[in-house]
């Protein structure tokens, strides 16, 4: 996993003098470039970090943990391999639109159309499938094409129109459902009988596939944890201590494991007539979403620029950025990962309906990024923080259920935890601009 709160550049004054033997004077560890600070120092800049408001994804780590305390204590079959499973697969859809919003949060925007977008997209999908006749590969890529002219449109109106983001994509999110009634002539239920798009949802890994995922991922974290702590040595930054990089890597192995053997275990009722095991399927197309999207903004020009158009876009146009391709691009983003929403609930549902893309689906995920730790003020958020926050909102949601509680009872809770984030976010800014 990656760091819970962004590292900070050290601050002048701050660098220990090194004595005649090219050691610390206080400390006695060798200092330079690349010479690593020790557990108790990092410690002590990770608190000095968290007061200062810098809680990153803290808050949600934290709750995400006490929630299944909590819900396990009170249902132990939340815990079963078959609840984790459905918990895995019922978060996706509104995970990956979470993913598409962090990239518009991060500019101060906001984008209220993103769940009938997703709805529209599905329709696309499910008509061009199954009245037309379409290969999969077609009709997922023309479902991606229709997410991203969506996106380049509401982008256009916002960065060239001028329009401000919260009426264009309100007014999208009423369009967007007369569209998706249109598509589908006034509430028709389309059905998809595509075994490939099926798949995504339904389908599970092999558990040697598993296995072989969780040590491709492994490998592939530890590799860039050893670079990134490379790369900072040979700027003359602090690197990791190998004790810290040690317990990142062994933590992220250890809990990988115990996901792929649980999952890996029988889930079925009845074996005999149908075997149910393995990581499902749309946990793969999850994780390359979100090795993508932080790809995208923490090594790229581009996402430096996002970051950079959030924190102040006066400043970012002066810098010589197109602040206005930024904004255009972020929306395409966000409107394409709601197409991939889409197609997931689409495989989910076997079909498509006037729904699909509409009810709680729009607030469920602006609150899983939310409550993952992207501010609604922008400038500050991950796209782990989406996927964080969408497992807390599906934990919520799943473990109130196994206790019987209505609808209502849920949504109020998690309106609750949305409110508790977004009052998380204001403080924290508040503390570090009077620091």
């Amino acid at each position: 996993m990656t760091a819970l709160a962004s590292e900070q550049p050290e601050q002048p004054g701050k660098t220990e003098q090194p004595g005649k033997d090219g050691k610390s004077e206080k400390t006695g560890r060798p200092t330079g470039p690349g010479a690593g600070p020790g557990l108790a120092e990092l410690g002590r800049g990770y608190l000095d970090r968290i007061r200062a408001g810098e809680l990153g994804s803290l808050p949600a780590v934290a709750g995400l943990v006490v929630l299944c305390v909590f819900f396990s204590l009170l249902r132990p079959v939340f815990l079963s391999n078959l609840n984790f499973a459905n918990l895995l697969t019922q978060s996706a859809g509104s995970i990956a639109i979470a993913m598409g919003l962090v990239f518009v949060l991060l500019l101060g925007e906001i984008d209220l159309s993103a769940g009938y977008a997703s709805g529209v997209c599905a329709a696309v999908l499910a008509i061009l499938l199954t009245n037309h006749g379409w290969p999969w590969y077609g009709a997922v890529t023309a479902a991606l094409l229709t997410g991203a002219v969506i996106g380049l449109l509401l982008g256009t109106l916002v960065a060239k129109v001028g329009i401000p983001s919260f009426v264009v994509t309100l007014a999208a999110f009423l369009g967007f459902q007369g569209v998706v009634l249109m598509l589908l002539k006034e509430g028709t239920n389309v059905s998809i009988k595509d075994p490939t798009v099926l798949a995504i949802a339904n389908n599970n890994l092999s558990p040697v596939l598993g296995w072989l995922l969780l040590a491709g991922c492994a490998v592939g974290y530890a590799a860039l944890q050893v670079r990134r702590s490379r790369d900072r040595s040979r700027r003359g930054l602090a690197g990791t201590p190998p004790v810290l990089l040690a317990v990142r890597i062994g933590a992220v192995v250890v809990l990988g494991a115990v996901a792929v053997d649980l999952l890996n275990q029988e889930r079925s009722r009845n074996a005999l007539v149908s075997s149910l095991k393995g990581v499902p399927l749309v946990v793969p197309v999850i994780g390359a979403l979100l090795l993508l999207g932080t790809f995208t903004l923490q090594r790229t020009n581009f996402g430096l620029h996002v970051y950079a158009v959030g924190g102040s876009p006066e400043a970012a146009r002066r810098a010589g950025i197109n602040v206005a391709f930024i904004r255009i691009a972020a929306f395409v983003i966000c409107s394409c990962l709601a197409a991939v929403g889409g197609v997931i609930a689409a495989s989910r549902g076997n079909s498509v309906d006037p729904n699909t893309g509409g009810s709680n689906v729009l607030l469920l995920a602006v609150g899983s990024a939310v409550i993952g730790g992207t501010s609604l003020f922008g400038g500050r958020g991950r796209v782990v923080d989406a996927v964080l926050g969408g497992l807390v909102v599906a934990v919520i949601q799943n473990g109130m259920g196994l206790m019987g509680y209505s609808s209502g009872v849920k949504y109020a809770v998690t309106g609750s935890v949305l409110l508790v984030a977004a009052g998380v976010d204001a403080m924290s800014r508040r503390r570090t601009a009077q620091r």
